[in-house]
């Protein structure tokens, strides 16, 4: 006896039924089975008002996980695309894709990122990350001010401040305070090496005093093409024995400087005012970022003794008091 041919309808049956246990098969290994054995690393921000599609796409690029489409389905299936959690993570292709989801859904960070701007000072480093809720205001300015790790990382001064880097850092987890003053620090010296690649110019100050002065331009400064120019008012200034007069200086450790000073502030005695005393600060009064160092260490040439702030944050620069007189009642008193 012939055996059956199969009708139309068995064959369409049966390939249907073929196409959903490939697919079914398919769905379990990548729901099951990791597509590594953990050895490809990969850190991934996931930012605050972030997708599920331009996540999935960014693991699969990494080699996380096998599909993208399978990733956002199975987030669905489990009522877990609308509650991942924005941060920093840590993710390998040992992990399946419902590892993946559980640590975002229960925000699992492994980093968590800190952005320090330029000018900031100690103090106001502190506030963010206290905000943040990364480490305590006076655990952090501790850590700062302890001696014992001054003198581990090289600085010959009552505090770190000056050698914080601007820059974005991820925090561990269960970093500490320590540990991040140590990556700071770590970063200055590689942006001061940078800098002085090609020689520390005509400058005879030490590191200490470079710093210094170049905390107290990048508070002076929001145009960064007038930091050598300011750089240079300070150097005339001092080689003249004059008094820096710098607005910043006069609040720090008070306030934050925020582009106005009081009577009431100029006459404030702090060593750190130079509107009282001659000469640098005793220490930066915030931490600069490359720009400013190499404009201390390579001023504008200049003869110009002072400087008033326009309306639009650059400055009109003088050389005489008379000048600077006429330029204070024009950009300031008006």
């Amino acid at each position: 006896m012939l055996p059956l041919t199969p009708t139309p309808k068995k064959l369409a049956v049966l390939s249907i039924r073929t196409s959903l246990l490939l697919l079914l098969g398919w769905y379990l290994v990548c729901t099951f089975i990791p597509p590594g054995k953990g050895a490809l690393v990969r850190d991934i921000s996931f930012p605050a008002g972030s997708g599920i599609r331009k996540l999935a796409g960014e693991l699969k690029r990494g080699g996380v996980i096998r599909s993208a489409w399978h990733f956002i389905l199975l987030a669905r299936l489990r009522g877990q695309a609308h509650r991942l959690k924005a941060g920093d993570y840590r993710l390998t292709d040992g992990m399946t894709p419902g590892d993946i989801l559980r640590k975002l859904a229960t925000g699992d960070v492994d980093y968590r990122r800190f952005a320090l701007p330029e000018g900031y000072s100690v103090y106001q480093a502190a506030e963010m990350l206290d905000q943040k809720g990364y480490f305590k205001r006076d655990a952090f300015l501790a850590a700062c001010r302890d001696t014992a790790l001054l003198e581990r990382l090289g600085i010959h001064a009552a505090s770190a401040e000056g050698y914080l880097s601007p820059a974005t850092y991820n925090l561990a987890r269960n970093g500490t305070e320590e540990q991040l003053v140590t990556q700071m620090v770590g970063h200055f010296r590689k942006v001061y090496d940078d800098v002085t690649t090609g020689g520390r110019g005509q400058s005879r100050l030490s590191l200490h005093e470079i710093v210094t002065l170049a905390s107290i331009i990048e508070k002076e400064a929001v145009s960064g093409d007038e930091k050598p120019l300011i750089s240079s008012v300070f150097y005339n200034r001092l080689r003249l024995g004059m008094p820096l007069q710098s607005d910043p200086t006069a609040v720090y450790g008070v306030r934050a400087f925020s582009g106005k000073v009081t009577k009431a502030d100029i006459g404030r005695h702090s060593p750190y005012n130079t509107y009282l005393v001659k000469g640098l600060p005793p220490g930066p009064i915030g931490n600069p970022g490359a720009d400013a160092l190499r404009a201390a260490l390579h001023p504008a040439r200049s003869d110009y003794l002072y400087f008033v702030a326009r309306q639009d944050g650059t400055h009109y620069f003088s050389r005489t008091l008379e000048e600077h007189n006429r330029a204070v009642a024009r950009y300031l008193r008006n």
